[in-house]
């Protein structure tokens, strides 16, 4: 890995680990919500060393897709083997799926599960697709107009693009968080964002919907 993508996970290490100090100096709790894929596996090792009262952090993810938590494929596997480490094991991770066949079937446990937590998230961390896509709210899903629209939490989804049918949070309940930023590595990455930036049809590239709210990116070539 290069050296410029070690230090943006350790400097978006540092701005997490900081963000969520503030806030429990004044609240009991404090959540982060973070995505899976490659991109955070340096970052998630990097904030797992922070001295933080990891006991009163509260850890879920963007989405998921709806495969068994020992699958090489779920995104809670990533984040108990990279994140969940040392002190940091100490955290409350709460997973995104459930013994339900489906997603369909289970969004309705998830949901309840998911509104327990102490919102508004301290941090919403995003990545972002070559296709625009962010979270799940990819650009040719059934499902990306309702979970664009919808005040519901979690919206399961099928995308023709996507081998297995996955859960994500809702673009409304995504922005309801003190800090949004999006963490993205490579030329092709940046080149995707800047056509993000010149247009406005969140549809075509979803990431869209949350340009328009301060987002803080970090990125490295």
């Amino acid at each position: 890995m290069s050296d410029a993508r070690i230090q943006l996970a350790e400097q978006l290490a540092e701005a997490i680990f900081q963000a969520l100090n503030d806030d429990l100096e004044h609240q009991e709790r404090a959540l982060l919500v973070v995505s899976g894929g490659s991109t955070p596996v340096p970052f998630f090792k990097a904030l797992a060393a922070k001295p933080l009262a990891w006991e009163r952090v509260d850890i879920t993810l963007a989405d998921e897709r709806w495969v068994d938590e020992h699958s090489q494929d779920s995104n809670a596997k990533l984040v108990r083997e990279h994140l969940l480490q040392g002190a940091a094991a100490a955290a409350n991770f709460v997973p995104m799926t459930s013994s339900a066949g489906t997603p369909e079937e289970g969004v309705a446990e998830v949901s309840e599960r998911m509104l327990a937590l102490s919102w508004p998230a301290s941090v919403v961390i995003l990545g972002m697709g070559g296709d625009g896509h962010t979270a799940s709210l990819f650009p040719d899903s059934m499902e990306l107009g309702l979970a664009l629209s919808t005040e519901e939490p979690l919206v399961a989804v099928r995308t023709p693009s996507q081998p297995q049918p996955r859960i994500t949070f809702s673009a409304d309940r995504l922005h309801q968080a003190r800090r949004h930023i999006l963490h993205i590595t490579g030329d092709d990455k940046r080149a995707v964002l800047a056509k993000a930036l010149s247009g406005d049809d969140v549809r075509q590239l979803p990431i869209r919907a949350f340009l328009s709210c301060p987002l803080a990116i970090y990125w490295a070539p």
